[in-house]
Formats: structure tokens, sequence, C-alpha cells
């Protein structure tokens, strides 16, 4: 997989399917995602609330992202 990836990007070969399905494999065999950018994302357009991993697990937060601009 990573070797026609690496090889394909160098050729300037799309190859979608491949770094879909590596991505995934890579996602599905970690214990923890890095879904910051998702958490944030959502907590921002419909204030969902998210957890930090520094935190006990079922704490939840929310963060004014608005108020952090000015």
């Amino acid at each position: 997989w990573r070797e026609v990836l690496a090889v394909s990007n160098k050729l300037g070969i799309p190859v979608p399917a491949f770094s879909a399905s590596l991505d995934y494999f890579d996602s599905y065999r970690r214990d923890r995602l890095p879904q910051n950018l998702t958490q944030a994302q959502r907590d921002y357009f419909g204030a969902h609330t998210y957890e930090r991993l520094d935190k006990p697990r079922g704490e939840f937060f929310h963060t004014d992202w608005m108020g952090l601009s000015s």
C-alpha cells in the first residue's frame, strides 16, 4: 500500500481508492484517532461539547469560540 502510494504520488498518478483504503486501515488499527479538528468544528457550529484526554472520562467541555477571536 504505502509503496504503491509513494510511487504513484511521485509520478503524479491519482490513486484515491488506494489512499482511502490505507487511511481506513491506519485509522482502524489505532487506539486513539486524531479527531481534534472534527470535535472543535462540531462544538463551534453546534455546541456539541467535547471530552479532553487530560480530564476524567465523562467530563465534557464547551468553548466560546467567538470569544477567543477578540
